[in-house]
């Protein structure tokens, strides 16, 4: 399947040719170039998962790892190297489908939202780049391949956020959000140093084999401070994918990063940037589970906690792409609870096959629900809720399929979010009870402020629009896609995803565990009757529940204050304590050696240059003298 290098050399091509030549272009030639490039590449993907699942990805009953492409780039020792190559399995083939899938839709939804701006031919190169990067990160053969890859998501991301770059607070959301996530990178290339350093390659498929013997062995009795070096390594390397997916305590920059452009939105939160930490873990669960367990025991809790923190402050907002940053940052969290309470093989991992499950349906939903929100935005030119409402009238499409995404992340049945998240919910229930009870809330809390968001923009709310500006149902280019989104919504879960994804590349039959499904489903229609109840109508009994909850929903609605926690950390920690004495070291010492080398430079050539005066006399004394100095030596030694 070498083909599918095709993959990554045609985002990367429109890339140079956008950027390039895309200001000699008229922009809607820009926007249909990179359009059909990404319907290629979409194309390309989508026969390259046909030929693996149904054709050569299979031998016997195990799912093959397959490098189509690989060339040597860096080498260091005989076996420490880093290779660049494209490596198909389950869970990179399964990532092709949706990045290009959701990338496409971006395209084309963008060539209707976009249309009049400036900076037009800019922002299809920067989406091409972004879909390079994330395309490169998932089909890496070596963690160090993905690390490359993962710095250039973070670029793009950067540039995409602050594509309004006349605009203040889109500039400050670019830069915290590139911040925040290269402290966490910081952890991740450290971990991957520690990894390589005792392991001796950055290879994935000698990490995972044997159950990462080679991992396990290498960090045997291997401690610092107290810490397995291995359990050292791997918290390290999760800090990264934390950073990317935004779990707490790094989770600030995903709400701010709403700066961007809608479009922008529904890539970074729903398919790409925010599931490559996801991603990450899934890659090398072998190495987590049998070199360190203990770190997929922590990143349960964090992700619980996480799912928890995040649903809690979606019910607070009032700005409609924040209430969907809070529920990518709870969906997420739910991912990475999966994997950590995923045993490896068969039914024992199905935490692990339900991870990548919700990765895939909640892909799709949730770049409905962001494109959705970019519609109506459009239609009302503001993204409060409280200047919506009834719009069901006047957007019948992004009404449907708007309630289509609504149901499947809240998780009623036959949409594809029933089927992902009771398997979610089903392996943290015959894991850890804790964890379950939690996970269950939270699912009642998705639904809850996913049909506050529904109810207060189609229904309650603002019921007259001016006439001159009454809102109206978006373009073709925009509803299409909407329309598609709202059909892989509806189907996805029926895939029999245990048949393809599993831990130990060995499919296993799953069925749907009516207990928890059970439960699962009345805590979502109790969220969504609350909602109604709320909602559906002008009422006076919000404000008073927010009105009677005090502190907690202040607390809440300011996002619990961990803006201004991380800034007086900031300020007063890393720049008081550390940045200052950096910044002293740099100015007294650095400088002042630099400074006194050039000052003892000078002088010495001061004293010397007399020596080259352009004086014949001076040269024929000094040659006298030093003759006589020599005669003299020679006469006494």
């Amino acid at each position: 399947m070498e083909y599918s290098l095709f993959i990554l050399i045609a985002p990367f091509f429109l890339f140079l040719v956008l950027g390039l030549l895309g200001m000699k272009m008229k922009p809607k030639v820009a926007g249909i170039i990179g359009t059909i490039g990404m319907g290629l590449c979409a194309i390309c993907a989508y026969t390259v998962a046909y030929q693996y699942f149904f054709q050569t990805g299979r031998v016997g009953e195990e799912w093959q790892q397959f490098i189509p492409v690989n060339f040597e780039w860096l080498r260091f020792t005989e076996n420490l190297h880093i290779d660049l190559g494209i490596l198909l399995d389950p869970i990179s083939v399964m990532m092709l489908v949706v990045i290009t899938t959701v990338s496409l839709m971006v395209h084309i939804y963008s060539l209707g939202y976009m249309h009049g701006e400036t900076g037009f031919q800019r922002y299809y190169a920067l989406l091409s780049l972004f879909s390079f990067s994330m395309l490169g990160l998932v089909v890496a053969t070596n963690i160090f391949q993905m690390y490359i890859f993962w710095e250039l998501v973070g670029v793009s991301s950067y540039s995409l956020i602050g594509f309004y770059y006349t605009k203040p607070s889109a500039v400050s959301a670019s830069k915290k959000a590139f911040i925040v996530t290269r402290f966490a990178d910081l952890g991740f290339l450290i971990g991957i140093l520690i990894l390589s350093y005792y392991t001796k390659t950055f290879d994935f498929g000698t990490l995972t084999a044997n159950h990462a013997e080679l991992v396990t062995t290498s960090f045997a009795g291997g401690t610092f401070m107290g810490l397995s070096l291995a359990t050292l390594a791997l918290t390290l390397i999760f800090m990264g994918g934390a950073g990317k997916s935004a779990m707490f305590p790094l989770h600030i920059w995903l709400p701010d990063a709403m700066e961007g452009p809608t479009p922008v939105s529904a890539l970074i939160h729903a398919a790409t940037m925010v599931v490559a930490g996801v991603f990450l873990v899934a890659r090398l669960f072998p190495v987590y589970f049998f070199a360190a367990p203990d770190v997929l025991t922590l990143i349960a809790y964090i992700g619980t906690f996480t799912a928890l923190f995040a649903a809690v402050i979606a019910i607070t907002q009032t700005d409609i792409k924040r209430v969907l940053a809070f529920s990518t940052i709870s969906q997420i969290a739910y991912m990475m609870v999966a994997l950590g309470v995923s045993d490896y093989g068969g039914h024992d991992g199905l935490g692990y096959m339900a991870s990548m499950f919700h990765l895939f349906t909640h892909a799709f939903f949730k770049a409905l629900l962001f494109l959705g929100a970019g519609s109506v935005i459009h239609a009302v030119h503001s993204n409060e809720m409280s200047q919506m409402g009834n719009l069901h009238k006047y957007m019948p499409i992004t009404n449907w399929t708007f309630l289509i995404a609504c149901l499947a992340i809240a998780g009623i049945p036959p949409f594809s979010g029933f089927f992902s998240k009771d398997e979610i919910l089903a392996a943290a229930f015959h894991h850890h009870q804790v964890i379950f009870w939690t996970l269950w809330i939270v699912a009642g809390l998705t639904a809850f402020y996913m049909f506050r968001l529904y109810f207060r923009i189609f229904w309650n709310g603002k019921r007259d629009y001016n006439e001159h500006h009454k809102p109206h149902e978006s373009p073709l280019a925009m509803a299409l896609p909407l329309i598609i989104l709202a059909v892989f919504s509806v189907f996805t879960g029926f895939i029999p995803f245990s048949d393809f994804i599993s831990s130990d590349f060995m499919p296993f039959h799953t069925h749907i565990d009516w207990t928890v499904a059970g439960m699962s489903i009345v805590v979502a229609l109790i969220g969504i009757s609350g909602a109604f109840a709320l909602y559906a109508k002008n009422s006076k009994q919000p404000a008073q529940i927010a009105q009677s909850l005090g502190g907690l929903y202040k607390a809440a609605l300011h996002k619990f204050y961990l803006d201004e926690v991380w800034m007086w950390f900031t300020q007063t920690v890393i720049f008081r304590y550390i940045c200052m004495p950096i910044a002293w070291f740099d100015r007294h010492i650095i400088d002042s050696a630099m400074n006194g080398l050039a000052w003892t430079t000078q002088k010495s050539a001061d004293s010397v240059k007399g020596l080259q005066s352009g004086q014949v006399q001076f040269y024929a004394w000094v040659f006298v003298v030093g003759s006589i100095l020599i005669a003299v030596l020679v006469l006494f030694f």
